[in-house]
């Protein structure tokens, strides 16, 4: 997905938590408002959105983000990073994005029946955690037998027991940054903080 940064608009999200207005220790009352953070759907965009009045999101819970929607998401306010995520939107992550990959299965089982080479020394399976020469071998041999047909293939056919959870971890690793690829997430663009996810 590398290159493809613009136009890459969320229509849904997935709730990782509402997170209400801090309590400042000199004045009891509340400052700011409720908001809820949460994922897209399609890139893994992490988002800061403001509710509905008298809305109540709940965490996992897929949202329209999209203008003019019936939703309990008023706006998205903007894009955020990982380290921006309040504790329970972080513990409440591996989950969330694990929903998101087993259900576009489809789309996750292609990846590793497309994968190509980046360069002459690796290959982008090599990406994947877990996932070294022999392993990468062994996926390319048995995809060129017959593709690909769903995670459990793949865990049949391999030794790779887990697809969905190397998945899930390489989108973990990607939102925190802690890549210098990006092949699921929407990468980041700092410079411009504020930008309109849709």
């Amino acid at each position: 997905m590398e290159g493809h940064q613009d136009r890459m608009y969320e229509t849904h999200a997935y709730v990782l938590a509402v997170v209400p207005p801090k309590v400042s220790l000199r004045d009891s009352r509340p400052r700011g408002e409720t908001v809820v953070q949460g994922i897209g759907e399609s890139f893994f965009t992490l988002l800061e959105m403001s509710p509905q009045r008298g809305a109540t999101p709940h965490p996992q819970e897929r949202l329209s983000i999209e203008k003019n929607s019936r939703s309990k998401i008023d706006h998205v306010k903007r894009r955020i990073f990982y380290e921006d995520l309040a504790p329970e939107s972080v513990t409440e992550l591996p989950l969330v994005v694990e929903i998101i990959v087993t259900k576009h299965e489809h789309k996750f089982v292609q990846f590793f029946n497309q994968a190509a080479p980046i360069t002459t020394r690796q290959h982008s399976l090599q990406l994947l955690p877990g996932i070294g020469q022999t392993l990468m071998w062994a996926l390319i041999e048995e995809r060129k037998r017959e593709p690909f047909k769903s995670f459990e293939d793949i865990a049949a056919r391999t030794k790779l027991q887990s697809p969905k959870k190397v998945i899930t971890a390489r989108i973990i690793d990607e939102l925190a940054e802690d890549v210098k690829r990006w092949l699921f997430v929407r990468p980041p663009r700092r410079n411009d903080d504020r930008e309109r996810s849709r």
